[in-house]
């Protein structure tokens, strides 16, 4: 080889290697990351520090090498779950590693919301909430008027997800509903969710199609949270006039976190989407709710349609079912 071709190879540019975020990528960088702990340091870690739940039947001190004790932690865990632990190893403890940083930052990278959520309003059943913000800069709002009819989930949106698990346990602090178990809890807040819905027979049948899945799957799939509010506007339609109206939805009818940055929106369209009052079609009405879409899905968000019509149909829970079943495969 002549000194020049060995200069010439020296710098010869080379294709970055490419970071694929999957399942077993991330288990390996949180593995590799966790076994500088000692045994014992190990165990107050996992249980204690990350409070990782523990759901197999034997003892974690029958696992007989650390690496197993950890893959015992995160029994089939989804990408969004693992990426949430990740983050929490980086910020919470002092380990220092650029595989589990570069599997971040290609994550970040795949689209979603870029920002997190800071106040999420739901479950309106009553006349519209009146806010205040009562610090602009940090962005804290205050319900000043009809509070008692909506809910305000107030804690930060976990990196995995808002689970319904996660919504039992919130709303069994906030009830006081302490002595009770997670069936009973769960059950005391879907009717009140329910009622956010009112008579709305397209919409409950989703609402109950879905809240089945709980039951089959368990409380820790993502919970589907209805009548959010996405915009809020302080004016009426008839204080501000139809001509100025700047947000064109103002809630949506459901909402999926399927983890920090997912967000899976759901909207079932009647009547008064595409038309007037009297049935006739409005193109102005139509076009207002695809530009709300286009810009929804620019900032991040998934957005899916259904049609009132087909929610009537003979196979309609089949078909909704199987929407969900592909939805959670797609999104995990």
């Amino acid at each position: 080889m002549t000194t020049g071709s060995f200069f010439a190879d020296l710098f010869q540019p080379t294709t970055p290697r490419k970071v694929i975020v999957s399942v077993r990528t991330l288990r390996t960088a949180i593995e590799s990351a966790l076994m500088s702990y000692t045994r014992p340091e190990l165990e107050v870690v996992l249980a204690d520090e990350l409070k990782l739940p523990w759901t197999h039947s034997e003892s974690p001190e029958d696992q007989s090498t650390k690496r197993s004790l950890i893959e015992a932690y995160m029994p089939e865990w989804t990408v969004p779950q693992l990426v949430g632990l990740a983050r929490r190893i980086l910020s919470e403890h002092n380990v220092y590693t650029t595989e589990i940083q570069d599997l971040l930052a290609e994550y970040d990278r795949g689209g979603g919301v870029g920002s997190p959520a800071k106040n999420l309003i739901f479950a309106a059943n009553g006349p519209k909430p009146e806010l205040v913000l009562r610090d602009a800069v940090n962005n804290d709002i205050e319900i000043v008027k009809n509070a008692k009819y909506c809910l305000v989930f107030e804690q930060p949106i976990p990196a995995d997800g808002l689970s319904f698990e996660r919504l039992i346990d919130w709303w069994r602090d906030r009830e006081g509903l302490t002595e009770s178990d997670d069936r009973a809890v769960g059950l005391d807040l879907h009717q009140r969710l329910a009622a956010s819905i009112g008579d709305n027979p397209a919409e409950r049948l989703v609402f109950d199609v879905y809240s089945r899945r709980y039951k089959q799957h368990g409380f820790g799939i993502p919970a589907l949270i209805p009548q959010v509010y996405l915009h809020y506007d302080p004016y009426t339609v008839r204080s501000r006039g139809t001509r100025n109206n700047p947000l064109a939805r103002q809630r949506m009818d459901f909402l999926l976190l399927f983890s920090d940055r997912q967000r899976v929106v759901i909207e079932v369209d009647g009547k008064q989407h595409y038309s007037d009052r009297d049935g006739t079609a409005n193109p102005t009405l139509y076009a207002e709710m695809v530009a709300e879409d286009r810009r929804l899905r620019l900032a991040g968000y998934e957005v899916y349609r259904f049609g009132g019509k087909e929610l009537m149909e003979p196979l309609a829970t089949e078909m909704v079912s199987s929407f969900f079943d592909e939805l959670q495969q797609r999104m995990s």
